[in-house]
């Protein structure tokens, strides 16, 4: 049963103008927040109901609220986009809200109908346009996520659960100034196993990849890359982005989805463009020595990242143990580049849409 239409509570003392432009003037990635968010409530044998556009605030949890105990939460991460008349839009929405339900049933948690998902999006769209940013790469980026609510302490999936929507502007997620991104093979951690939740957008997995990152940035380096859990051999993702390689005959290789990794609304867009321009994908797996010994050939020419938050980020060095290989001339190629420019073009109303992803709000 959808939940009724959203009440909205007004904001007792809204941001001033003068301070929220000094804000969004220069965001970090993730640091600026709204002056709003929107909550939906859920409990077995009432459903989806309360929802609402209010102040955004601290949640106040009891200390056996279930997610505290048995990390039973899931998020999203998509943006609003300004086009050139001045309106909003965002990118892809229904498949974040298919996603999100994907990692809801993974989770044994309440799945969200997908147009209550949308509306909510929209709501926190609407109550904060006025703080998107001017600035590179500018957009509103949403935080969907959900946890479970319920306050027991038992294993067992709870039977309550609270959806919220928050809003941060943001700017390039990347501000190093590099023409391409470094990355650090982990040896000694895996993000996933088959059977495990690599496949659904938790906190846990997250969490589970903050070691090997924190020992990429300690070692001089962006990123870190994973490999499979069973050979260690198989190049995975990274922390938080999709993997692709691009030959030298202009075919483009990504990992597939075997369950193991995220399922990258922004990966599956590339690979849509990709074939759209004519160029062979495939969906395979690809080997770390295979990678190191194609890009110091020359078969392989570009490697680069992707997701909703960096959108495609070239990869211009890699180091695993004591060995380094550069990718190509180490900065973005002629196809990493094609790529992105046809992706945002199309994310903000710069290119066509042939494939209908752009909602205006």
């Amino acid at each position: 049963m959808l939940a009724p239409a959203f009440a909205r509570l007004p904001h007792p003392d809204p941001t001033a103008d003068d301070v929220r432009a000094a804000a969004i003037a220069d965001p970090q990635f993730g640091r600026v927040f709204t002056d709003h968010m929107v909550s939906i409530r859920y409990k077995e044998g009432l459903g989806w109901h309360d929802a609402k556009v209010m102040p955004r605030g601290p949640l106040s949890l009891d200390p056996a609220t279930a997610v505290l105990h048995y990390a039973q939460e899931i998020f999203e991460g998509l943006k609003a986009y300004r086009l050139d008349d001045g309106s909003m839009a965002l990118f892809r929405v229904e498949a974040n809200a298919a996603r999100f339900n994907a990692s809801a049933r993974r989770m044994a948690m309440a799945e969200l109908p997908e147009e209550l998902f949308i509306a909510a999006v929209r709501e926190a769209v609407a109550a904060d346009a006025d703080w998107f940013p001017p600035v590179a790469g500018g957009a509103l980026y949403l935080r969907p996520f959900m946890y479970a609510s319920e306050v027991f302490l038992g294993v067992k999936p709870a039977s309550e659960y609270h959806f919220l929507v928050i809003v941060s502007p943001v700017g390039n997620y990347f501000k190093s100034g590099a023409p391409a991104v470094s990355l650090w093979v982990s040896e000694d951690y895996t993000r996933a196993a088959p059977g495990g939740t690599g496949a659904a957008k938790c906190g846990g997995n997250y969490a589970a990849s903050l070691i090997a990152q924190s020992e990429a940035i300690a070692k001089g380096h962006d990123q870190v890359v994973f490999l499979d859990a069973a050979e260690h051999r198989w190049i995975e993702e990274l922390g938080g982005m999709n993997m692709f390689f691009v030959m030298d005959d202009g075919s483009i290789v990504t990992p597939p989805l075997t369950g193991t990794i995220l399922p990258g609304i922004t990966r599956d867009a590339l690979i849509t463009l990709a074939k759209d321009a004519g160029l062979t994908v495939r969906e395979e797996r690809y080997a770390i020595d295979q990678w190191q010994a194609d890009a110091e050939s020359g078969r392989l020419t570009e490697s680069f990242a992707c997701g909703t938050a960096a959108v495609v980020t070239p990869v211009g060095k890699v180091t695993r143990g004591e060995s380094s290989f550069t990718i190509g001339a180490g900065g973005p190629g002629q196809v990493t580049t094609m790529l992105k420019d046809r992706l945002v073009g199309i994310q903000r109303g710069l290119a066509a849409d042939p494939h209908g992803w752009v909602t205006r709000l």
